[in-house]
């Protein structure tokens, strides 16, 4: 619940931080003007720098409220990232002794405290961060954010989606914010090579869960994704200078999945397909490419 919403709507004077609102001009100082509602007594400053120089009380600015370096509740027109409770794509800036800073758009960079990390970010990479109000009313950004994404997505069985890799679950798998609002994960069985946090990738839906929740795959169906592995093990047969020192029926998986980056299925279909079209000869202990 957006709380300041609440409050005007019982009767109670607040500007409400976090949000974007329409604010009229109450008065003008040397340092700025006082925006706010007419009949409430609650004011904020938008700072002369950001003020139109015929600027006069009654006029209107859809502003954002947010607090500056004193803690002091401030409106500004800059358009941030996002609001209270959205999430965004945000770059780190600053690592400090309080935690992380990441610029989303507005003068004050917006703090990441350590507790609110799942892993440690670093200065120049982007991830995706919540906004909050943390207990003193401050705005905080979480990489947390499991808990803001929503379980309403468009997408069914087969559609091809865009998210952002938000967590790395080594029992689960990849955990994917779809149009970075979407739940949905990219199961461990499904992952055969590195995926760090903050990636970008394009999967398709496996299936829809009933709470709504999204189960993807960077692979194709298996007919379309065939080709790729084909060309995938003879890449890595010419690192071998044509020659794998082992077979289909007596490799490891976990050596295929370092090797191939392929599921020991996938790979036994690409090699089936490669031995169909004569690319390769298999002995009793090798893989050989035929040039």
């Amino acid at each position: 619940m957006r709380w300041g919403s609440f409050f005007q709507e019982m009767g109670i004077d607040m500007i409400e931080i976090g949000v974007k609102q329409k604010l009229t001009v109450m008065n003008r100082v040397d340092f700025g003007v006082y925006l706010g509602e007419p009949g409430r007594e609650e004011k904020v400053l938008l700072p002369i720098k950001q003020v139109p120089e015929n600027t006069k009380p009654g006029d209107a600015f859809t502003v954002f409220i947010y607090r500056d370096s004193e803690d002091r509740l401030i409106a500004t027109v800059r358009e941030p990232r996002m609001q209270l409770g959205e999430i965004a794509l945000l770059k780190a800036v600053e690592i400090n002794d309080i935690g992380a800073f990441f610029d989303w758009g507005l003068e004050k960079d917006l703090l990441v405290p350590y507790k609110e990390q799942l892993f440690a970010p670093e200065v120049g990479k982007e991830y995706l961060v919540a906004l909050y109000l943390d207990k003193s009313s401050r705005l905080c950004g979480t990489m947390r954010i499991y808990d803001f994404l929503r379980e309403d997505s468009p997408y069914q069985k087969d559609d091809i989606i865009h998210g952002t890799v938000y967590q790395i679950h080594e029992e689960i798998g990849a955990f994917v914010a779809v149009d970075n609002k979407y739940h949905a994960v990219i199961p461990k069985k499904e992952i055969f090579a590195p995926i760090l946090p903050g990636a970008a990738v394009e999967a398709r839906v496996t299936g829809v869960r009933e709470d709504g929740k999204l189960n993807l795959s960077i692979r194709k169906k298996a007919y379309l994704q065939m080709d790729e592995d084909c060309e995938q093990i003879i890449k890595v047969m010419e690192r071998y200078k044509g020659v794998l020192p082992f077979t289909d029926k007596n490799v490891d998986p976990d050596r295929i999945r370092t090797e191939f980056s392929l599921s020991k299925n996938a790979f036994k279909r690409a090699i089936g397909r490669l031995l169909k079209e004569n690319r390769i000869k298999i002995t009793d202990n090798t893989i050989e490419y035929r040039k």
